[in-house]
């Protein structure tokens, strides 16, 4: 049964007509002729018969232009929770806080306030408080009854102590080291023991006291006005981070290094480790410990403020050799290349980029070509310039270029020298710490997801869990690259929180019937769906 309009002289008439077998024929067999289609029209009666018949249907809502005081329509976003929920899922998150949980009576659902807060850091981020208000314009399953003082306490669950601990060298033993070490043991399909680790480290400023892990210290967020904390990450040879660590804001970097070795081996299977950390972590005593107790190590080291290095390594004579990674092809045009150096027992190797060095040549020219320039205008003005001083010399007064200085520069063109412990050949050690700086650059990708700024807590087990949450977020986005990665996609951070979030579903509600239409899936979205094995949703559903 259906309608069409039958034209009789100048006019058009509306009628329902319906088909019938007449034998082995079909025929249309007019059931009722509604009138004149013109004066249907300007009556509004077409629309009026359509809205009343739609009554009777089941599977129809009918949403008609004009005023309509019954419709109700609501938009929320739904790309998001529908990864990552998955993720989390597998990752089997879930299942390691319902058990930790088992028997604590919280009366509200912490794994919701968990992963409510780790979706939020993956997002928009921001401070608890802002994700209280957050979740209301997003689909996450569970969560409609959660409040910003739920959110407080599962943080404080994160991050309180599960034993008294009397050495306070090392952060004191937490609910977040058991999940951290949980997810660890779950992932040994993969392999058995850590055998490379890259660690690095951040500062994380607070709006308040920050409880006793807020001090002042070195901020890398250029506010030392502010208390902060370090927070320190370990990641494996494929980036995936396996732990954090958190120590109070006056640590230097050269004093964590040692601390988190010592962890690792209390906690995870370790075989026959070796650390790969950036200049920064390094000291004189935290070499001698790892020399003392026999910890293979690749370490980048100081060209400029190590006399040893500066007037003895790199003044050294002799061969570079090429260095490729399997599956790169040796016709690189500027491969990287090391040459190996001793100094009295004592192993460095010297890395070259010669890309990297016609930069450093091309750069350091044209700040000398602006400090040309500007000498000739007003010398005085540049002597407090630090990032000018090094290639001025200033005497009584006089300000001039230091060629002399500008000579010594040219020698670390392009050039990076590690120290090392290891049997590794030169060229193996040097790949081992460039697979640093891959993992660097996932670190600085993720950064905007741990520096989860300002932070509110006043007191440490919330401190500690709501830096854990952002450790967890950078869990998920590892496992989503991994993924994407397999699924042969190369697709940016930032393309992936846009597109997800621009996915959503429009509820329409009309005298108590539901209709679901999502949005276009646009960008790379249907790349992250494909990677990830979740189905898009429908175009349009029914809502019970």
């Amino acid at each position: 049964m259906f309608a069409r309009v039958k034209r009789v002289g100048p006019y058009e008439y509306l009628q329902i007509v319906e088909n019938r077998w007449d034998g082995e024929k079909s025929r249309q067999r007019v059931i009722t002729t509604v009138g004149r289609l013109d004066e249907l029209r300007a009556k509004g009666a077409v629309e009026a018969l359509t809205r009343s018949l739609s009554r009777f249907s089941e599977k129809v809502l009918l949403v008609l232009s004009g005023r309509n005081e019954n419709l109700h329509a609501e938009a929320k976003k739904t790309g998001p929770a529908l990864i990552f929920e998955r993720l989390w899922k597998e990752a089997g998150i879930d299942q390691i806080l319902h058990r930790l949980l088992g028997g604590r009576k919280f009366g509200f659902d912490v794994e919701r306030a968990v992963f409510l807060t780790v979706l939020h850091r993956l997002f928009p981020s921001g401070s608890d408080r802002s994700c209280d208000r957050w979740h209301r314009e997003y689909v996450i399953q569970g969560v409609d009854g959660l409040s910003l003082h739920h959110l407080y306490r599962a943080m404080a669950f994160l991050g309180s102590e599960i034993e008294d601990q009397e050495d306070r060298t090392f952060s004191p033993r937490c609910t977040k080291d058991v999940i951290e070490e949980e997810l660890f043991r779950r992932r040994q399909d993969l392999f058995t023991t850590l055998d490379l680790v890259f660690f690095d480290t951040t500062s994380l400023y607070f709006e308040g006291e920050g409880g006793t892990i807020g001090e002042l210290g070195h901020s890398k967020d250029h506010r030392p006005d502010l208390l902060q904390m370090v927070v320190g990450v370990v990641l494996d040879r494929e980036g995936t981070p396996v732990c954090s660590e958190m120590w109070p804001g006056n640590t230097t970097d050269v004093t964590t290094l040692l601390p988190v070795m010592s962890r690792l081996r209390s906690r995870f299977p370790i075989g026959e480790l070796c650390i790969v950390a950036d200049r920064g972590m390094v000291s004189a005593h935290t070499l001698a410990a790892l020399e003392r107790e026999k910890i293979p190590y690749i370490l980048g080291a100081r060209m400029r403020k190590v006399k040893e290095i500066k007037e003895d390594v790199l003044s050294r004579a002799g061969r570079y050799h090429e260095v490729y990674p399997e599956g790169v092809s040796s016709k690189d045009p500027s491969p990287l290349k090391v040459k190996e150096v001793f100094v009295e027992g004592r192993r460095y190797l010297v890395c070259l980029n010669e890309r990297q060095a016609r930069k450093d040549a091309a750069d350091r020219e044209a700040i000398l070509a602006s400090l040309r320039e500007k000498l000739k205008e007003n010398p005085k003005s540049l002597i407090g310039n630090k990032g000018y001083r090094k290639y001025l010399r200033i005497d009584r007064g006089a300000v001039s270029l230091n060629e002399e200085k500008i000579e010594q520069e040219k020698r670390f063109d392009g050039k990076w020298v590690l120290r090392t412990n290891t049997a590794l050949t030169a060229e193996q050690a040097a790949l081992k710490y460039k697979e640093l700086w891959q993992v660097e650059q996932v670190f600085r990708d993720m950064k905007s997801v741990l520096d989860t700024k300002p932070i509110f807590h006043q007191r440490n087990e919330t401190i500690r869990g709501h830096v854990f949450c952002s450790f967890l977020a950078l869990v998920l986005i590892k496992e989503l690259y991994r993924r994407l990665e397999k699924a042969g996609h190369d697709v940016e951070w930032a393309d992936i929180t846009q597109d997800l979030s621009s996915l959503e579903e429009i509820t329409l509600e009309d005298n108590g019937r539901k209709l679901a239409v999502r949005s276009e899936c646009k960008g790379v979205c249907g790349k992250v769906f494909q990677a990830v094995g979740v189905a898009i949703p429908p175009t349009v559903r029914e809502v019970p």
